[in-house]
């Protein structure tokens, strides 16, 4: 998935960046003074005696320190949440004190128990301190706004985990699957007759003998892949479903094919040629013939809420000429709204990172500013296009709204 950086940029003396920053990070504080000899925004606190301290250098980014000290990228929310003097996570300063002393338990495998309940992937950490959260100071913008419910400076989850596994993602129209769903117990389980005529076998409502078309957690599935195909015991699938093909609402352009997840299985034992699975999570339910990919397990990304864009302030027709665009659904809704999951035309090559979070517009009659109609977040990114939720929307919200980066 996404090896996005968050751009960090060292500052010199009297400010001086190297480098260009993310959208997302357009507006650097512009208040800095000198703490220990360098240059910061920030009030580093002192760290405390024997604690695990990495000191900034030009090039570090949270997202970096944590693939190195967690094994994990997706985890650099943790760290800033350890270090809560740091008000936006996109500007840290060389010579800055960061804490590293987390403790976080390695990833569930999802799964191996048969308790579905267990899965964890948000990526929570237990570094056992105690008491309330440090209250940090709103750095989400120079505009005055709404503050959204459960606002405060601790980040939060900005979805869920059906979010991410229920949802898809928009791919080559022509993708290749390893494997697929080939049949499934419920396929014989029909009474049998054989026809006097034909000799055929059908079954006693016809020649259709399955009696369950979507298959749900707990039915067991056969694969078209074996031991021979490097299949084994214990490995997860999400299956899929293709769709049709997402053309952008603005240019009319061909992105992709949209591919929706479908639901989760575990390969119970192997054969030569074929293996029995079961399945663990359903989403619409899984039907046979659907393909199926490797499951890859991915944390809800945390933010700290920040005040919503306010009506009164818009960002120009200009500004949102070459924006990003809302392209689609995985439910295929044409009205959209608060909690809703949609596709956006950005992706990890864009430097966009899943904990993104932009507000929605709609393009105006010619003259007139563009409207606010809420803001959402990015729960996961491919090369070129990414799944979001809508967190807060104060209209309907359709294909082809455009996108501001907070």
């Amino acid at each position: 998935m996404a090896t996005r950086h968050l751009k960090v940029f060292a500052l010199l003396g009297c400010a001086l960046f190297a480098g260009a920053a993310l959208q997302a990070a357009d507006t650097p504080p512009t208040t800095l003074h000198k703490v220990d000899g360098h240059w910061t925004a920030w009030d580093p606190p002192t760290p405390p005696e024997g604690a695990n301290v990495h000191i900034v250098v030009p090039g570090d980014t949270f997202w970096d320190l944590a693939r190195t000290n967690l094994n994990n990228p997706y985890l650099w929310p943790q760290l800033w949440e350890k270090n809560q003097y740091v008000r936006d996570a996109h500007w840290i300063y060389p010579g800055d004190p960061l804490i590293l002393d987390l403790q976080v338990a390695p990833p569930t495998t999802v799964g191996a128990t048969g308790d579905e309940g267990t899965e964890d992937v948000t990526g929570g950490m237990d570094d056992g301190s105690a008491g309330e959260p440090v209250i940090a100071a709103d750095a989400t913008g120079p505009f005055p706004g709404v503050a959204p419910a459960g606002k405060g400076s601790v980040p939060v989850p900005l979805g869920t985990q059906d979010d991410i596994y229920c949802s898809g993602y928009i791919g080559a129209p022509d993708e290749a699957f390893g494997y697929s769903v080939i049949g499934s117990e419920y396929d014989v389980l029909s009474p049998q007759l054989k026809n006097p005529v034909y000799g055929q076998v059908e079954g006693i409502f016809g020649t259709v003998d399955a009696v369950k078309y979507k298959l749900t957690t707990g039915d067991i599935v056969y694969l078209d892949g074996g031991r021979a195909a490097g299949l084994s015991p214990g490995m997860l699938f999400t299956a899929v479903a293709g769709g049709r093909i997402v053309r952008h609402p603005v240019s009319n352009e061909a992105l992709g094919r949209q591919y929706n997840y479908t639901g989760r299985v575990r390969v119970l034992s192997v054969q030569e040629e074929s293996a029995i699975a079961e399945i663990v999570q359903s989403c619409d339910g899984i039907s046979v013939g659907m393909r199926l990919k490797p499951f890859e397990q991915e944390p809800i990304p945390l933010a700290r809420r920040g005040l919503v864009r306010p009506t009164t302030e818009p960002a120009t027709v200009e500004e949102l000429s070459t924006a990003a665009v809302i392209v689609s659904s995985p439910v295929e809704l044409v009205s959209l709204g608060q909690d809703h999951v949609v596709f956006i035309d950005r992706g990890e090559d864009d430097e966009v990172l899943p904990g993104d979070i932009f507000t929605i517009y709609r393009m105006n009659r010619p003259a007139a500013p563009p409207v606010v109609l809420g803001e959402l977040a990015v729960l996961s990114v491919q090369a070129h296009t990414a799944v979001a939720k809508i967190l807060e929307s104060r209209y309907p919200v359709y294909v082809g709204d455009r996108l501001e980066r907070k």
